[in-house]
């Protein structure tokens, strides 16, 4: 079988003006950036706002294991097999982080013959977007420091200061640096930290802003520090907003490829699921639904994390309504879920698949609680064998979820015609009553207790001091009202991401909390997740080289 890169270079592509064209896009308004990707224009956007919506599939998975679940490739595929079906369809999905692309995840273009292209170029640099966010958010930090250094007029702790700089790299050793060593003209000596680009609150600001105005107030709420008497001082106190506008004024806008098959895909912004609220920007989604009958959009990593945050905090906050779920899961990755070692996943074990089926029933039962059907795809494998695809088949239409089995690595848009048939009856048949999990007016404590016991499946709850006093003073600045956003892993339901399958009595452990007050939610960090990810022994960049001839090898 041909590598990712290889088919993906091997792909026969359309000018993108002709993909736009199919979606009804003037070819004056879209933007471009070289011959296969573009930007649609800030003028064609607005003119297509009063237009009616499409259908809104949301595409998630079990918890994420070394087995693999593939859910981007999922996605692509449903969105090539309803286009075979005769439906008008467009994607919505997050661009890669370098981060993940050269350390151990990968990138975030789909695989095999369900792709998104060009391939290389949306891994790597692609329009932009990301560094324009990073540029952005140190830019802010720069005139922070910069505001200290020059006589400090808004009496700035700096012991207090919450804005961190940025890369969009895995870089473990710069979590916690000291910045301003040297002479007093080099700045003022404190501790600082730097993020990865997708877990900045820049990043969620872009991809929750309705248009150039709503993000210039996102961003000029911002908590950038407190003074020395515990008072927020915002983006705007310190005079960046607009100078942070310059930068992002290309970024917020969509862009667009297509697939292997020419299927348009609005590829915009990128959040991780695991810290941020993991989903594509709401301009994206939104132009979607309004090119195309239906719209296949994706939320990071397992329902508990993308998927809650996408029905929490990105639908809520955007106006949205889903129509149908897709959950994805593999007979391998279950079987991992339930015991068997990584080494014996091709061998059929019906024990450990009855084992670890129990993720997927909570998973189901999670969406279900938001009052929308739900499609599971089981993606698979060559190895699976009659009696485990049966049993899953039978596991999910005994908790009244439509099946298909998904071969669309394999066969591209032929091989996710069954699973696009069964999302079309679900869409037809089953009527979606989406409504959030929690109310807005709850206190932030309640809020969290409901997303950890009613979605993870803890039986309760526990604050460090840190989490306890933060919560205090964030609810007595007037934040209580936002969403909740659960920084957890990915690999578990639980805080341990030892813990698989579907764990049970466990007590769910927030060891700080802080407001992303421009986004529009206070992020809970449980566990010991991290907001800077660092490399594994053996990173894919060790992988990853140009030939003579300039094409990019080793890229999956």
């Amino acid at each position: 079988m041909k590598s990712d890169i290889e088919i993906a270079s091997e792909a026969k592509m359309e000018p993108v003006a002709n993909i736009a064209q199919k979606l009804g896009i003037p070819e004056d308004d879209i933007e471009l950036y070289g011959k296969y990707k573009c930007k649609i224009s800030e003028h064609y956007l607005r003119s297509i706002e009063d237009r009616c919506n499409g259908k809104l599939v949301l595409v998630t998975a079990i918890n994420p294991t070394p087995a693999g679940e593939g859910k981007t490739t999922t996605s692509i595929g449903l969105a090539m097999g309803l286009e075979r079906l005769g439906k008008k369809t467009c994607l919505a999905l997050r661009e890669p982080s370098l981060g993940p692309c050269f350390g151990l995840k990968g990138g975030a273009a789909g695989g095999g013959y369900s792709q998104v292209v060009p391939m290389d170029e949306l891994n790597l640099h692609f329009t932009g977007d990301f560094h324009a966010i990073t540029s952005a958010n140190n830019l802010c930090a720069a005139l922070l420091d910069n505001h200290i250094q020059q006589g400090n007029e808004l009496n700035i702790d700096t012991r207090n200061i919450v804005l961190a700089r940025c890369e969009d790299m895995n870089d473990r050793v710069l979590r916690n640096i000291v910045v301003g060593l040297g002479s007093k003209a080099d700045g003022y000596v404190r501790e600082d930290h730097f993020v990865i680009t997708v877990a900045s609150e820049i990043m969620a600001i872009l991809c929750l802003a309705n248009d150039l105005e709503d993000l210039r107030a996102r961003l000029a709420r911002m908590v950038v520090a407190y003074d020395t008497s515990g008072n927020i001082i915002t983006a705007d106190d310190i005079h960046a907003v607009g100078a942070m506008m310059a930068l992002l004024k290309d970024a917020i806008k969509p862009n667009l490829i297509q697939t292997l098959e020419h299927t348009p895909a609005l590829v915009h912004g990128g959040p991780f699921a695991n810290i941020a609220h993991g989903c594509n920007s709401v301009r994206a989604t939104k132009a979607a639904l309004k090119l195309s009958d239906i719209t296949i959009t994706e939320a990071g990593f397992g329902a508990d994390l993308g998927a809650e945050k996408f029905l929490d905090i990105k639908c809520r906050e955007a106006g949205l309504s889903p129509d149908a779920c897709v959950i994805v899961a593999t007979v391998r990755a279950l079987k991992y879920n339930g015991g068997a070692s990584r080494d014996d996943l091709s061998r059929e074990d019906m024990n450990a698949l009855s084992h670890g089926i129990v993720n997927l029933e909570k998973h189901i039962e999670n969406i279900h609680k938001y009052g929308i059907p739900v499609v599971v795809a089981l993606n698979a494998f060559g190895t699976d064998t009659v009696k485990e695809t049966d049993y899953v088949r039978s596991f999910c239409e005994e908790r009244g979820c439509d099946f298909a089995l998904s071969k669309v690595w394999e066969k591209g848009g032929e091989g996710g015609e069954d699973l696009a048939r069964a999302v079309l009856d679900t869409l037809d048949n089953k009527k979606s009553d989406y409504r959030p999990l929690y109310d807005l007016d709850l206190p932030i404590s309640d809020k969290i207790d409901m997303i950890a016991k009613e979605i993870y499946g803890a039986r309760d709850v526990s604050y460090s001091d840190s989490a306890l006093k933060k919560m205090t003073m964030l609810t007595k600045q007037g934040f209580g009202n936002l969403p909740v956003c659960m920084a957890k892993t990915q690999y578990s339901l639980s805080d341990d991401p030892a813990l698989l399958g579907r764990p049970e009595g466990f007590t769910l452990n927030v060891r700080d909390m802080y407001v992303s007050a421009g986004a529009g939610f206070i992020v809970a960090l449980t566990g010991n997740i991290m907001t800077m990810p660092g490399l594994p022994k053996k990173p894919a960049a060790y992988s990853i080289d140009v030939d003579a001839n300039g094409n990019i090898t080793g890229l999956f």
